[in-house]
Formats: C-alpha cells, structure tokens, sequence
C-alpha cells in the first residue's frame, strides 16, 4: 500500500458497511495517506465488475457508510460488554447481554407472559343456511342473544341485500433473501435456521447457490440475461412444474435501488449444469425451495373472482365470502412444489378456496332458513417458533419509527440465526 509506485488505492470489499469499515481499518493501521477510489458492485456477473470499474468515486463519498459501521461496533461495546460486565457482577453470575439478544429474549418472555396469563373467552356466532348457500353473523358476545336470533331465524325468511363480485388479483412472492428464506425452510422442511444457513454456504461453495448471506430480495439490471437464462433452465431442476400455466415476467424482481451489498438468493447456472439428483436429500430440498420461489417471482399473477353476499334476516345482517380461480399464475408453482416436495403441509396451506354458489341475486328470497348457533372460543398468542421468530426480529422497531427511517430489526440476516440458536443444541 506505501510502495512508491502505487498512486492509488482502489477499495473492493463487500458494497456495504463492514466492507467500509474493513477497507478502513487495514487503511488506517498501515498508516496509508494515499487516495482511495471505491469499486462499488453488488453483482459478480463481467458487465457489473466492468461498470464498476468505469464509474469509481472518491472514498469521501461513502464515509458516511463507513461511520455507519463503526457506530454498530461501539454499540456492540457499550451494550454488550459493559452491560455483561454490569449484569453478571451484580448477580454473581455470568449474564450475557447484547443489543440484538437481550431484546430478542424480551420478545419471548414477553410472548410467553402472554401465554400464561391468557383468559379464554368464548364468543357465539349464528349460521343460516337455505341447503346451497350458508351465511354467518358477526360475533355475538352473549350466549342468550345468540339463542334468541338463532330462534328467530329459524325457519323464517331471508333476503339478499347485496352482492357483490369482484375481479381481484394476488402479486408473486419476492426472491429469498437469507431471512425469508430460513423461514419458509422451517415452515416446510423443519429446519433450523442455523442449519439452512450451514446447508447454503455449503452449497454457495460447491458454486450450486449465490452468495447466502444478504438482506435483499432483488436482483440488479445487469443480472437480466442471466436471470432470464435461469428461468428457462428451471425445467432441469423442477421437471414436475407445468411452466405453460405459469408465464414469466424478469422485470418484476430486477430493483437496482433493492440492492446494497449482495442480490437475492438464486440458483446459478452450474446448478444446472450439474444437476441435484446427487445431493443429500436436504440441499435437494433447500436447492427445489430456492428453484421453485424463482419460478413463482417470475410467474404472472394469481387472479380470482371474490364474491361477497349479505342476507338480512330478523334485521340482522348475515355474510359469506367467496374466491374462484381465474387465473392460477405462480401459484401454480408454489401448489405443484408443495405436493411433490412438503410432506407435512403448515396450517396456512391447508386452507382451501370457498366458492359461492351462483343464482344468488339482490333482492332474492331465502325461504324457509335454518338456523344453527356455534360456540367459539378466543386463542392465546401462539409460542414462538423459528420461522415467526425470525420475521419479529426482521420487524421488531417497525412500529416505533417514521416512514422515512431505514428499519433494520434486530440483527442481520447472517447474525440471526446464531441469536436464536447459539452453541450446541441441547436436548431435555
């Protein structure tokens, strides 16, 4: 760095903070004082590193980067080892403290406060039905006013008040970032979010992943070829999919401005190459989950038709809700994945579709109804698991800051699991 002949220095690391702030540490212990340009790219591909290179600027233009990381490790400092020190001298045992695992292990005690302390209480709601079509009241909190209207309904008349049809549409998921993706790796497969990040560093050096660790969910302009090229070989790897119900729109994952120091997770054209019939059975899952979220990124919407009804009966307003697919779009995908690769399937995703049956029309008579009262009871929080313990701490603070402040929640998508799961797992 201090050789005569070298006129400047050019600043590669990782586009991001600790990339600053390691530049900065080598530069300043080895006493250099000559001009630093910055290569700035978050993108390995040949047209990136060239643009790259053809539009440095000064150092001074990211210092504030830099400061930015320097701050978190005097956080680190002035939360974590003195307050350790503070915590386990007062007790007369050693008590960790840290910025991101203190308030995470508040969100737990928290939760589980809740839990233990939860007064169930019940609720009643009444349906009435003319044999095709079914229709429910809001929640009713006394017992005998639910009986009196189940009564009144019985057996009485109804009309239709309003329906209401409506052509919708839902977006295609983003690409995984480490988070997301660690979470959905959980809910599917059950694994550990220390695991998935171990399973994808492995796979990032057989060269079948990119770069595991990042916070982005996007990929950049430069990346479109590639991308598109990735798409088109997905049948390789996911040959159960029905890509002629899918379509495919690149446009829609490529944000430059989404992008700080790495792109969002992706299969790479290795892994095409090479195929993953030969992996242990759990890369192959983490490999077709990372695949298949491509596929449905890429994928054209999911369109359906929702119809909603009110009957008022006895002057209280009864409803029913209904979807119908029109257009499957990535779902398609994300459907076929699941049957072929989840065995036990999460709650969520056993929810089916309810449709509404047609020849219903405002101002229709429903004559004679039934009507049925149902007990219901209200539901403590539920205990953390990793999956939704991830998406608090990538949340946590969202609520207590303005729209125009950056929110970061509570660690780093490459620190999170190491909170979470520290150590060795001990079993009871």
């Amino acid at each position: 760095m201090n050789r005569a002949d070298v006129d400047y220095l050019v600043n590669g690391c990782d586009a991001g903070r600790e990339g600053e702030l390691i530049f900065q540490r080598v530069y300043d212990l080895a006493g250099c004082r000559k001009p630093v340009k910055r290569l700035w790219i978050s993108s390995m591909e040949d047209t990136a590193i060239r643009t790259g290179f053809q539009t440095m600027k000064g150092a001074e233009e990211y210092r504030n980067i830099c400061m930015a990381a320097v701050c978190r490790a005097q956080a680190d400092w002035l939360i974590g080892m003195n307050g350790t020190r503070a915590y386990t001298t007062c007790y007369f045992k050693r008590l960790v403290v840290g910025r991101v695992q203190t308030p995470t292990l508040a969100m737990l005690a928290e939760r589980q406060d809740k839990i233990e302390h939860f007064q169930k209480d019940a609720f009643y709601k009444v349906a009435l039905t003319d044999g095709r079509l079914t229709v429910v009241s809001e929640n009713i909190a006394n017992e005998e006013a639910a009986d009196l209207l189940a009564s009144l309904c019985m057996g009485s008349e109804a009309v239709i008040t309003k329906v209401k049809r409506e052509q919708k549409k839902a977006f295609p998921p983003k690409l995984y970032d480490l988070t997301s993706l660690q979470r959905e790796a959980n809910r599917y497969f059950g694994y550990a979010a220390k695991k998935t990040l171990d399973m994808l560093q492995e796979l990032y050096e057989e060269k079948l992943v990119t770069y595991p660790r990042t916070d982005s969910q996007f990929v950049t302009e430069d990346m479109r070829n590639t991308v598109e090229e990735l798409v088109g070989k997905m049948p390789v790897l996911l040959p159960f999919l029905d890509y002629g119900q899918l379509g495919h729109n690149i446009t829609r994952v490529i944000n430059n401005a989404k992008v700080s120091d790495h792109h969002a997770i992706l299969p790479t054209k290795e892994a095409v190459e090479k195929g993953i019939s030969d992996l242990p059975e759990d890369k192959k899952n983490l490999m077709m989950l990372v695949c298949q979220q491509l596929v449905q990124a890429t994928g054209e919407e999911y369109q359906y038709e929702q119809t909603d009804i009110t009957v008022k009966c006895q002057e209280y307003d009864f409803t029913a809700r209904g979807k119908v697919p029109v257009q499957m779009g990535f779902k398609e995908a994300g459907n076929a994945f699941k049957n072929q690769c989840v065995k036990a399937k999460p709650e969520e995703e056993m929810e089916k579709e309810t449709s509404i049956p047609y020849g219903y029309e405002e101002g229709m008579m429903l004559s004679p109804v039934k009507a049925e009262k149902t007990v219901h009871f209200t539901s403590p929080p539920k205990p953390f698991n990793e999956d939704t313990l991830l998406a608090a701490m990538e949340t946590a603070g969202n609520k207590d800051f303005d729209s125009e402040t950056e929110k970061k929640g509570l660690g780093t998508p490459a620190t999170r699991a190491g909170i979470i799961f520290p150590g060795k797992r001990k079993r009871n």
